[in-house]
């Protein structure tokens, strides 16, 4: 048995203090001055000094921000003048679907690389767009044999990128055919291109020395040959076939293109310069994607890396009669591409508007199962991964593995505001920031995203990630269960809201 894969996770303290969430407004006026003020015992002894943390304070209402919202104050005052209050600035965080929860959770897993746990439980709806109407089958979490992180048996998350072989076939004992060949990643999880207005100072080399030290791998475009020459565990991006067989590049174990009319002729030119190479297509997710899918897997491809927009959605301009939104139904931010609120649940009933990553992949699997093809393509999934529940829930639903890059960005602390996609300058000054820093950062995010999926699989009695792909069995779907609890009695909806 292999050594258990682990990542060791350190605290790293932001550059900035974080934007809060709550905050506690002390109306003075009424104060008796109890020598034993309630403020003075807070759990987290954010007011205990306050007066000596005040005098150096620059920001005073950031300061406030700070609370952890345990309300022990609140509730112990004798003169009831503490009030609870949400800081606005939080609620300009992120977007629609990089909610500010997600956006605060990510900048705590990568300070502290460890599991976000709230006492007070939560508190997010039960149901929603996209990934919120899944749940996933926590059964075994009631069992004294469950492993979670604590060690006590070996749940493996290494999974595999390449074409498998249908059967094996022996002659005198030894194998007759010649496997072909794979790549092994500790967890399912790879660094997709970071966009152009991003890649300032050190976060490129930032996201490939991670990937390197996690033992995954980083998709770049720009100065890709430096970069697989420093760090190794890089996928480069090409244009064509001359740039894959370029000096620095053509030793790289994956490089892959865009999809284009002769993308497998490409791809088989590609393996004639490096036959242990393996190619990956790069396909943007549309409405069409099932059926391009299905014929890049009967022409031989090996690796497809269907590729979604930042909300995890099909391509709108693919979209053949795209819908127009309900007023309303736009994102907070003019700079962002508007997310609707309601999503189509069921395939295939095409109403104009783009379906979700979770349902495109579920389509595209089942499809796969029966053609019989399934195990000879690996499919990766990229875009609205912005949880490590995402992860998970994107494998059940029929991807081998994930690629993120918005979350390594939030990592970084940034804020999602767009100034930088605007060209105005980042308010936290990216660009400044120290590749040591960003590395370490990175690193504490994907250490815990690593826990989390680990008691997922430890909670639903699966000891191995590659047996997670597909089995939607271990999960439920909130349309699912409304029509057979509700469907014979109220009928089907018009309009699928999730």
């Amino acid at each position: 048995m292999p050594a258990k894969y682990s990542i060791h996770t350190t605290p790293a303290a932001p550059r900035f203090r974080p934007v809060g969430k709550l905050g506690v407004v002390d109306w003075r006026e009424d104060c008796a001055g109890c020598h034993n003020c309630v403020k003075r015992s807070c759990v987290y002894g954010f007011y205990r000094d306050e007066a000596d943390t005040l005098r150096d304070e620059r920001g005073y209402l950031d300061y406030i921000y700070q609370c952890k919202g345990c309300l022990s104050c609140i509730q112990n005052c004798t003169k009831g003048i503490l009030t609870r209050v949400e800081n606005p600035e939080y609620r300009q965080l992120g977007d629609q679907y990089y909610t500010p929860d997600i956006v605060l959770a990510t900048w705590f897993q990568a300070d502290t690389g460890r599991i976000p746990v709230s006492g007070s439980g939560y508190g997010g709806p039960f149901s929603g767009p996209g990934f919120d109407s899944m749940w996933t089958d926590m059964s075994e979490i009631v069992r004294p044999t469950r492993d979670g992180i604590h060690g006590r048996e070996y749940i493996s998350t290494s999974v595999d990128i390449g074409r498998k072989l249908k059967q094996l076939a022996f002659q005198d004992g030894r194998l007759s055919v010649t496997p072909p060949p794979l790549v092994e990643l500790p967890l399912p999880v790879i660094f997709d291109c970071i966009p152009a207005h991003w890649q300032r100072g050190p976060v490129l080399a930032a996201v490939a020395q991670a990937a390197a030290e996690l033992g995954t791998m980083a998709v770049v475009e720009n100065n890709a040959a430096g970069l697989l020459a420093e760090y190794g565990r890089v996928i480069p991006l090409v244009s064509d076939v001359a740039a894959a067989g370029s000096q620095g590049i053509c030793r790289a174990p994956l490089v892959m293109i865009r999809d284009c009319a002769d993308v497998l002729a490409m791809q088989a030119r590609l393996k004639e310069q490096n036959p242990d190479r393996l190619v990956m297509i790069r396909l943007e997710a549309s409405p069409t994607a099932k059926d391009r899918v299905m014929d890049l897997a009967h022409g031989g491809a090996e690796v497809i890396h269907l590729v979604f927009d930042r909300h995890g959605r099909e391509s709108l301009a693919a979209c053949p009669h795209p819908s127009p939104l309900p007023e309303g139904e736009g994102t907070a931010h003019p700079h962002l591409s508007p997310l609707p609120t309601k999503l189509r649940s069921v395939p295939g009933e095409g109403t104009g508007r783009p379906r979700h990553v979770r349902d495109v992949m579920r389509d595209i699997h089942r499809a796969l199962v029966k053609d019989g093809s399934r195990d000879e393509i690996t499919l990766v999934a990229s875009g609205g991964i912005a949880q490590a529940e995402h992860m998970a829930k994107a494998i059940i639903c029929g991807a081998d593995l994930v690629a993120v890059d918005v979350p390594l960005l939030l990592a970084l602390e940034c804020r999602l505001c767009g100034e930088c996609e605007r060209g105005e300058p980042c308010p936290i000054a990216l660009e400044e920031a120290e590749a040591g820093y960003a590395v370490h950062r990175i690193q504490n995010l994907i250490g815990a995203w690593h826990q989390q999926l680990i008691e997922v699989l430890g909670a639903m009695g699966i000891r191995e990630v590659r047996r997670l792909r597909g089995e939607t069995g271990r999960a439920m779907f909130f349309e699912d269960l409304e029509r057979d609890s509700f469907g014979r009695l109220f009928g089907r909806r018009k309009d699928c809201v999730i």
